[in-house]
């Protein structure tokens, strides 16, 4: 914490030895994986130099301390030829907070993306908002929502990324001093507008190296930052409804909207064997 009460965070020395690990190569010899991860961690060193002020009391930063299943997730699933990218906001607190994984769900990412790696801890931690990873007890409902709908889709996780992939634009999660979740749209205006700029910049560049021709915000904010990002990416930008049960509409059956949506743009069939 500096002396005028904002807030700085990350580990610097644990995450530039990481990025050393990576070893980039030049850009044309690289997969979409590693592109992809490259881009990450160029976000990462431009988050790291921002700061935030109240009622911001914590910041997590799960491509950092979570680095090892985030990096097997892009990994294993990250791969060419892929035509659509489904866009979350930022991190849950149970979800990837925990694991590292977009809408990442405890038991959806061991147990069906069969995701591994060492989680470690945010420098600054609340205490009643500890990281403990892979073991995380609590579920995330969104996050069951959203992976439980896709197995139940296509049974197999390889049929699901053989033409989409997952992200969030921001990998920030905030806090208050009480330990409530704080969204990108409840920061202070200034920050939270220099915080979007640089997630908007590289989901720019994520979606050069992902190569999709689609981009569907889950959520309405997401889709409307997609929007604002990529107006010049040659993309399509599409939006299907949040599975969070703060959402009542989602609460009633997002499966079933979500299902409806995904056939009126096209997708579903990419999500079955008959492709």
């Amino acid at each position: 914490m500096f002396r005028d009460g904002t807030r700085t965070f990350g580990g610097r020395e644990a995450n530039e030895s990481r990025e050393h690990r990576l070893n980039p190569a030049p850009e044309a010899t690289m997969d979409p994986s590693s592109r992809f991860l490259q881009v990450e961690l160029e976000l990462n060193a431009h988050l790291r130099q921002l700061t935030f002020s109240e009622p911001v009391r914590y910041v997590y930063n799960p491509l950092e301390y979570a680095w090892d299943p985030h990096r097997c997730y892009v990994e294993k699933y990250c791969k060419a030829g892929q035509r659509v990218l489904f866009l979350g906001m930022n991190p849950g607190p149970f979800g990837m907070a925990q694991t590292g994984v977009p809408f990442g769900e405890v038991r959806s990412v061991v147990d069906w993306l069969r995701i591994s790696g060492e989680v470690g801890h945010p420098e600054d931690e609340h205490p009643k908002r500890r990281i403990t990873g892979l073991a995380c007890t609590q579920s995330e409902v969104s996050g069951a929502r959203f992976w439980g709908f896709f197995r139940k889709l296509c049974g197999d996780p390889a049929l699901f990324f053989r033409h989409c992939f997952v992200h969030n634009l921001c990998p920030l999660i905030f806090m208050s001093a009480s330990g409530k979740n704080l969204t990108p749209p409840e920061l202070p205006a200034a920050e939270r507008e220099k915080l979007l700029h640089m997630c908007d910049v590289a989901l720019c560049e994520a979606v050069k190296a992902l190569g999709v021709s689609m981009v569907i915000g889950v959520g309405r904010v997401a889709e409307q930052r997609a929007r604002r990002a990529l107006t010049d990416a040659g993309v399509k930008v599409e939006g299907i409804m949040h599975p969070s049960p703060r959402n009542p509409q989602a609460n009633k059956g997002w499966e079933t909207v979500a299902e409806a949506k995904l056939a009126e743009l096209g997708v579903l069939p990419l999500l079955k064997n008959t492709m």
